[in-house]
């Protein structure tokens, strides 16, 4: 018989799962809320409600040469953890003391949404190239976890 997962891998699996709902074409990023090991709200990133993908007109920060991490306000989409916090707000669901499952670590935008949002822990499993946000995060006494390492 095959071994369970941990609510982490479980989880973790599911926001890899939320990524394959993606329009971007630089990263798919997917990202779950989990409470009390129940998920509360789920989040991919991609452009906002009603208004064209990227997969559909183009990226504006491919056709600059924008590298990640830089110029986030060039991109149409919203990131995965923003989608996350907005469905829970949606859905009149509290994200207070919650914890994040996340393909890739956060950026510093979504950081500090994430701070305001009393997100308690973040596993995350890439890495993103924004050592501001770690510190942030790190400051706010959230524990940051590296999925893999």
């Amino acid at each position: 018989m095959e071994q369970r997962p941990t609510w982490e891998q479980y989880f973790m699996d599911i926001a890899k799962l939320v990524s394959s709902r993606s329009t971007c074409l630089r990263r798919q990023v997917g990202a779950v809320l989990v409470k009390d090991k129940h998920i509360i709200a789920t989040g991919y990133n991609g452009a906002a409600r009603g208004l064209a993908h990227c997969s559909e007109c183009g990226c504006l920060r491919q056709e600059m040469n924008i590298p990640s991490g830089q110029r986030h306000e060039m991109c149409r989409g919203i990131h995965a953890e923003q989608n996350a916090i907005i469905q829970a707000a949606l859905h009149g669901v509290s994200t207070a003391g919650s914890v994040l499952f996340c393909t890739d670590q956060p950026c510093v935008l979504c950081s500090k949404m994430l701070i305001n949002a009393g997100i308690s822990t973040i596993y995350f499993q890439g890495d993103y190239p924004d050592p501001l946000a770690k510190a942030l995060l790190q400051e706010a006494n959230i524990k940051l976890v590296k999925w893999g390492s």
